[in-house]
């Protein structure tokens, strides 16, 4: 079975992907917090899932940036990528 990601890693990767801005480290679950309320802008949201497709040799497809909004909507996506679902 293909590893599952976290929230935690999601985040992680949306922290490599803001360049030199201080890194967000939401409180609480950020799970169904828009990425725009987490202080990550589209351009963020594009470069973070450019990063996880390559490094996880997966396609999210065109729409996913204007489609996921949140964390566990992009998570959804990833994990059903990543398990072949």
């Amino acid at each position: 079975m293909a590893e599952q990601l976290t929230i935690q890693d999601l985040i992680d990767v949306f922290n490599r992907s803001i360049g030199d801005q201080d890194p967000v480290e939401p409180e609480g679950d950020p799970s169904d917090v828009t990425f725009a309320a987490l202080g990550f802008d589209s351009l963020t949201t594009l470069n973070a899932v450019r990063r996880l497709e390559r490094k996880h040799r997966i396609e999210l497809g065109e729409n996913v940036v204007s489609e996921a909004k949140t964390p566990r909507q992009l998570l959804d996506r990833v994990n059903t990528a990543l398990t072949g679902v």
